[in-house]
């Protein structure tokens, strides 16, 4: 098997179906009206915005840019519990400036059910494992020299978006060759490489897709091509490595919205059998196991021009050395980077959000190149997120 499952949100309560089913827990928080934009819902949704905003004057740095809310109605049940949640942590000294991240707190919470304890054991959990491994600097600090030769072994990456506007993780798991890649890495520096590219996701392709997209965007899809995997792939390093990742993967609750397993053959069928019922129902609700048939599906999900020729799209990204070589996303485009680096991501996209309904608001202009950005971003194909099919789970984020 390889690297497949490290990608699943696991700790979640069990019937908790969806990407983003949030609504089902208790509380007494009253809604007044269908869309949840009147009365208590705008009270509670102001004063804890307001107090956030009080709280982060003296906040200057934050890791998680898609923190911002552009232009969408929150739940007023998550607003007031990540406000209760965020001022349990402050109370205890708990909540480090770069992590004092809205939607950042709400994945955890998410994770144990909106219960506030255990929400908080596992966020202390994450406090001491960012400490221990250095985390906050590793997209500066660590150089993985080796990446060339680690994909010839192992073939994965990100390229493109699907039609909601994430983010796009793909494996081509059946090829890889375990033996020949733990002699050009090791398992220590492969574990940073990964703790690194999760930061980089966090740090810069959410929000750069959120910019893109006109709204927050925060989890991925993956697709793992599967043929040839069997149980002869379990050896040694490849059980610890599968052991270190997950481990990892605890601290990065809710990030992925759906997956694709395709080429799914007798072999990892076997593997599939034996791994399900160890998830949980929400976890299992994000795979989708598909056969040799598989292109109907994908492209139900993502543009023919996103997806690489070898899974039957049109793209190809030759001048980069191949699709998993690319990086291809909207997190290269240099006017999104510079939006980002420049901390201006809510105002660009909310200046998005207004051009699109035709709708010119002065206090949220871009520079003049992030203008051209959105100018253009009204007619790229990349920015049609809406396809004509339901993709097979939905997701808000």
């Amino acid at each position: 098997m390889f690297f497949l499952f490290f990608h699943l949100d696991i700790n979640f309560r069990e019937g908790f179906p969806g990407c983003d089913d949030r609504n089902s827990w208790d509380t007494n928080l009253e809604v007044s009206d269908e869309e949840g934009t009147s009365g208590t819902w705008k009270k509670n949704k102001e004063n804890a915005s307001s107090k956030i905003i009080r709280e982060r004057k003296s906040r200057n740095k934050t890791i998680y840019q898609d923190s911002v809310t552009i232009g969408e109605a929150q739940d007023p049940h998550e607003v007031k519990a990540v406000d209760a949640f965020r001022q349990a942590l402050i109370k205890d000294n708990l909540l480090p400036e770069i992590l004092d991240d809205f939607h950042m707190m709400l994945r955890y919470l998410v994770a144990k059910n909106f219960n506030i304890e255990g929400t908080k054991k596992m966020w202390i959990s994450m406090l001491q494992w960012r400490k221990d491994f250095g985390v906050d600097n590793i997209l500066e600090d660590f150089k993985f020299s080796e990446l060339d030769e680690v994909l010839q072994y192992f073939h994965q990456g990100y390229h493109g978006i699907d039609k909601e506007g994430r983010p796009v993780y793909i494996e081509i798991l059946g090829q890889a060759d375990p033996k020949k890649l733990m002699k050009v890495t090791t398992v220590e520096r492969y574990v940073k490489y990964y703790v690194q590219e999760y930061e980089r996701t966090l740090a810069i392709r959410f929000p750069s897709c959120s910019i893109a997209a006109g709204r927050r965007v925060s989890s991925s899809t993956t697709i793992i091509d599967v043929q040839g995997v069997g149980l002869w792939n379990f050896t040694k390093p490849v059980i610890e490595l599968i052991r270190r990742l997950q481990q990892i993967n605890n601290n990065y609750p809710d990030t992925l919205c759906q997956m694709f397993i395709i080429n799914a053959g007798s072999g990892f069928k076997m593997l599939w059998n034996m791994i399900q019922s160890f998830l949980e129902p929400k976890a299992k609700s994000k795979i989708h196991v598909l056969g040799t048939n598989f292109l109907s599906t994908l492209l139900e999900v993502i543009d023919e021009s996103e997806l690489p020729e070898f899974l039957g799209g049109n793209c190809n990204c030759e001048e980069k050395g191949g699709c998993l070589r690319s990086d291809k996303g909207p997190w290269r485009d240099p006017q999104i980077t510079k939006a980002i680096s420049s901390g201006q991501t809510k105002d660009c996209i909310s200046r998005l959000e207004s051009t699109r309904e035709g709708i010119i608001h002065d206090g949220a202009r871009c520079s003049s190149s992030e203008d051209a950005f959105v100018s253009r971003s009204m007619t790229s194909k990349t920015t049609t997120l809406v396809g004509d099919h339901l993709a097979p789970v939905e997701c808000k984020h």
